[in-house]
């Protein structure tokens, strides 16, 4: 692969903000699931992990419409995304057993959608954190 190839395939770096969003989306994931360990309902981690954020000094929004451009047109009634962090990051917050590789996907949707660069798929319901949290880059 030659080099102008090479670096269309790269993506740019991303903001020191959104670098700092992500290491605080990560820690607060972190401190809500010691605390609260795996096995509850979405919901209850999503307001605690907003509240977390909202303790770091975060601008946090849930449950977001993100609007759907298409043929020219945006239509209001879009897709849903969990937690948006500083108008910057989208979190997707999930608490099963299983994952579905189609969640990744969606996630991806939401931020080439929404415009946004970095996106983090959260899974509550693991026995470490560490496993249940995948940084997704657009």
């Amino acid at each position: 692969m030659q080099a102008d190839e090479k670096q269309k395939t790269e993506y740019a770096p991303l903001s020191e903000r959104e670098e700092e969003i992500g290491r605080n989306i990560v820690e607060s994931a972190l401190s809500v699931h010691r605390a609260l360990g795996p096995g509850l309902l979405e919901k209850v981690y999503e307001v605690c992990f907003c509240h977390e954020l909202r303790k770091r000094g975060f601008e946090v929004q849930p449950q977001i419409e993100i609007p759907i451009q298409y043929d020219g047109i945006t239509f209001d009634e879009g897709m849903r995304c969990d937690v948006l962090v500083e108008s910057l990051v989208i979190c997707e917050l999930k608490a099963v057993e299983q994952l579905n590789p189609v969640w990744d996907a969606q996630l991806l949707s939401q931020l080439r959608m929404a415009n946004k660069r970095l996106g983090n798929r959260i899974n509550f319901n693991v026995p470490l954190i560490k496993g249940g949290i995948k940084r997704i880059i657009n």
